[in-house]
């Protein structure tokens, strides 16, 4: 139910006891205006971008007695694909077969996704319904050749937030920082070799201007 003196519509990280604490320490109306604007769940092109260049993120789900659990979730970009204007999937990769996620899914479909992107400094929550699919559907999830696809992760998300930069350190994919470097070397290495085509020419041009002087 809504706070009694608060008519927004109901965000689902705004709890009365969130509400209550917004009011006493003066940042109620802001989160009021936002609630205002009713839930934000279709995916954005704004948001389908970040998901297409995702490579990590956390799945949050809790049991049916509402104890949490946080996994994290990684992958090439690309490996976390949009199926419809509110729903998405990604695979879940063979690992340590605790299957916590699963075993929370299957009984509370309530789930948040966090993701990140430290390069950009950026962040997105999703808030959400989801379920486990399995069989032939989840090998067509597959972004990663060398991985074992065991389901696919699948979310109906019902709210999303972007927030901002505040606090995220920036840091760069291995990979990335590789492929600069790189590209970096072989820039130097074009140079160089223009430099000794220039004092070739040069040292050419100064033994032809000198030639005289041993007639």
């Amino acid at each position: 139910m809504s706070h009694p003196t608060d008519p927004s519509p109901r965000h689902p990280a705004m709890s009365d006891a969130v509400r209550a604490i917004q009011t006493a320490r003066g940042s109620r109306d802001h989160y009021a205006r936002i609630e205002a604007r009713g839930p934000r769940a279709e995916l954005t092109p704004a948001l389908r971008t970040v998901l297409a260049e995702c490579r990590s993120l956390y799945l949050a789900t809790a049991s049916a007695d509402g104890q949490p659990y946080v996994q994290h979730r990684g992958g090439p970009p690309g490996f976390v694909q949009i199926l419809g204007e509110t729903r998405l999937g990604f695979a879940d990769y063979a690992g340590n077969a605790q299957y916590v996620s699963a075993g929370n899914l299957s009984e509370n479909a309530r789930v948040q996704l966090f993701v990140m992107d430290y390069m950009r400094q950026r962040r997105v929550k999703l808030w959400g319904t989801a379920e486990m699919i399995a069989g032939g559907e989840a090998a067509a999830f597959a972004a990663a050749a060398d991985a074992v696809v065991e389901r696919v992760f699948v979310m109906d998300v019902t709210q999303w937030d972007m927030n901002c930069a505040q606090h995220i350190p920036q840091r760069f994919e291995a990979e990335d920082v590789a492929a600069k470097l790189a590209e970096r070397d072989a820039r130097i290495a074009a140079l160089e070799r223009q430099v000794q085509v220039l004092e070739q020419r040069a040292w050419l041009r100064e033994g032809c201007a000198g030639a005289g002087d041993f007639d």
